[in-house]
């Protein structure tokens, strides 16, 4: 890809997703622009839950804790990730984020390939 090509789908890319601070590389551009063109058709409104459960120890003694991630592509450009545990003796927590920037988007896609 030249140069001007890169910059145009560059900047394409950046009135969809935040591109600051990420330095791609060409099959990255090219992978974001068909991820920016294919959402609302092939992604838009999609989730995927991710659940695990093992044993630790505190303490305490031995507990099981049992995880759940939920991963929905929202209405903008994005995924939202909702993660939560709830161990046996009664500990529990969950926390949420939106991964909206280029690199997210990118480790994300790396990290839950099919």
């Amino acid at each position: 890809m030249n140069r001007n090509d890169k910059k145009a789908k560059r900047d394409y890319i950046s009135t969809h997703i935040d591109t600051s601070k990420a330095r791609l590389k060409d099959d990255e551009v090219d992978f974001l622009c068909e991820f920016i063109d294919e959402y609302d058709e092939k992604y838009k409104g999609q989730s995927h839950t991710h659940r695990s459960s093992y044993d630790g120890w505190s303490s305490d003694g031995k507990y099981t804790r049992k995880e759940e991630t939920t991963y929905t592509f929202s209405d903008d450009i994005g995924i939202h990730e909702e993660y939560s545990y709830h161990d046996d003796d009664g500990q529990s927590g969950c926390q949420s984020r939106d991964i909206t920037d280029a690199r997210g988007i990118l480790n994300w896609f790396k990290k839950h390939k099919d």
